[in-house]
């Protein structure tokens, strides 16, 4: 099965993840989130540097609940930029 390649967007989506994931982690080690969450400290590394822009949905869920952070915010922080939706018509 080949992979479709990520578009530009889906790229700055996985940047604003991981910049929300790294913001949310203050001060934690990865090594203590990750755990926490069930994943290795270098898959948190690759998302957080946006080198695995687009996790699995229950590693994203949970990361969410390791780091007190809903599903809601998180879909709503990483959603598109509003200038990158493409307009109907």
């Amino acid at each position: 099965m080949v992979r479709t390649p990520l578009t530009p967007e889906e790229h700055r989506r996985g940047e604003r993840l991981g910049a929300l994931l790294r913001e949310a982690r203050g001060g934690r080690s990865m090594v203590e989130i990750a755990a926490s969450a069930g994943i290795s400290a270098e898959t948190l590394r690759k998302i957080e540097t946006g080198r695995a822009p687009t996790p699995a949905f229950f590693t994203v869920a949970a990361l969410a609940g390791a780091l007190g952070l809903s599903m809601d915010e998180l879909l709503v922080r990483c959603a598109p930029e509003p200038d990158a939706v493409p307009l109907a018509g």
